[in-house]
């Protein structure tokens, strides 16, 4: 191979989860499909040619061919949208995850074209050599009505547990930063001065020392209601060390933009509820109402026993 094909290559998609062994399988008909390293979901062309149930055609004809041939043919042609024939005249061309080239269509085509298809019998417009095309058209439609195309791809593939991780990660990362934000006051004095009227303590504004226990009332009353699995990456990001503190403050690895107006708005709300109550209990009770934890199972209930958060 020269050095120019080689470098072709290595610009190729490249493919990070393929089902060789476990084919995506709809009624009796099976199509290796693959996951390129950009998300798409490409069906194996060879495959989906056949699935079709498309002749074989000469050894000089490719399935890519056949099928270019017949979305623009004119029996389909009217059925078929300019975006259907450009990529089904366009196939892409990927390096699996086994390293060989191949070809194949976007996933979702197989459904455009069936649909397409389906009308074109529907108004008597197809040959009669094509009726059986058709045919395995009607098939797959039911398979994908069934569950999604795309579904699919990802159960057969093994994709759907990185589709879940990598989705949690971009949820993740709108809240929390990987850097520490600069630090700026985020409690506003009011926050504390309330939690001490509550409880009935005396409020010294001279000293910034408060018991532990209010350390617990942050955790409990702002991180753990902020938005879902936030908490639990925040203490990560910003372990304890050996003597139980966090060097910095957890709202330090929340983002300016999304995170710390997440933050403001919360503190804002649990302020208001504070000034509305009496006493610490009812104020908890209109908290657990009106601003409730995401997540509260026992393994969450160890926050609790955080130190001291000084704010």
């Amino acid at each position: 191979m020269s050095n120019e094909q080689t470098e072709l290559t290595e610009k190729l998609p490249q493919a990070t989860h393929g089902s060789k062994d476990r084919p995506l399988k709809i009624a009796d008909i099976e199509i290796p499909c693959y996951v390129l390293e950009d998300g798409r979901r490409v069906l194996y062309q060879r495959a989906m040619v056949a699935a079709l149930g498309m002749s074989r055609g000469s050894s000089s004809t490719s399935g890519g061919d056949r099928l270019a041939k017949f979305t623009s043919g004119k029996a389909l042609a009217p059925y078929v949208s300019p975006e259907l024939l450009r990529v089904t005249t366009n196939p892409i061309k990927f390096k699996t995850t086994h390293g060989h080239i191949a070809y194949g269509y976007d996933a979702t085509v197989l459904v455009d074209l069936c649909d397409a298809v389906l009308r074109a019998r529907a108004d008597n417009k197809l040959q009669q050599q094509q009726l059986h095309i058709a045919a395995e058209c009607e098939l797959l439609i039911r398979g994908f009505a069934r569950v999604g195309i795309i579904a699919l791809v990802d159960e057969a593939t093994g994709y759907q547990e990185v589709r879940a991780r990598r989705a949690l990660e971009e949820y993740l990362s709108r809240y929390i930063s990987q850097e520490l934000v600069r630090w700026s006051k985020m409690f506003p004095n009011e926050f504390y001065e309330e939690i001490y009227r509550l409880r009935g303590w005396d409020y010294h504004k001279e000293t910034s020392h408060r018991p532990s226990v209010v350390g617990r009332y942050t955790i409990d009353l702002v991180y753990d209601r902020l938005a879902p699995l936030v908490v639990d990456e925040l203490k990560r990001l910003t372990p304890k060390n050996e003597k139980g503190r966090r060097k910095h403050k957890l709202f330090q690895r929340l983002t300016e933009d999304i995170g710390h107006q997440k933050l403001r708005e919360h503190l804002y709300a649990l302020i208001t509820l504070m000034k509305a109550a009496p006493n610490w209990n009812i104020f908890y009770r209109l908290v657990q109402r009106a601003l409730p934890k995401y997540t509260d199972t026992p393994q969450q209930l160890e926050l609790l026993e955080t130190s001291i958060e000084e704010e």
